[in-house]
């Protein structure tokens, strides 16, 4: 096993680990709850982190990981209701339009 990286919360080591899973790594959040025991220890040492099962894979991973990070976000007004929509959502979560082309 070895580390890809220290996640800055517990949501984001989890979505990151899945998304590794996902594209056919096998990775697994450690520590996911040390950060209740932070100024016991170092609060560096009390985040999660995003591991994977097969070192082989590591590479593989942080590649993944970084192309991920590097995706172009939109920003972008439904035509059909008018919502402002953030990210990289191609569907307007208020009624359900397309995005534009």
């Amino acid at each position: 096993m070895k580390r890809v990286l220290q996640a800055p919360n517990l949501a984001l080591a989890t979505l990151w680990s899945d998304q590794l899973c996902a594209a056919g790594i096998d990775a697994t959040v450690q520590r996911p709850y040390a950060s209740s025991i932070a100024g016991e220890i170092p609060p560096d040492q009390s985040l999660p982190e995003v591991w994977v099962l097969d070192d082989a894979q590591l590479d593989a991973a942080r590649k993944l990981l970084e192309e991920w990070r590097r995706l172009p976000w939109h920003h972008w007004l439904c035509r059909a209701c008018g919502e402002s929509v953030d990210g990289p959502f191609e569907q307007c979560w208020n009624c359900g339009a397309m995005r534009p082309a």
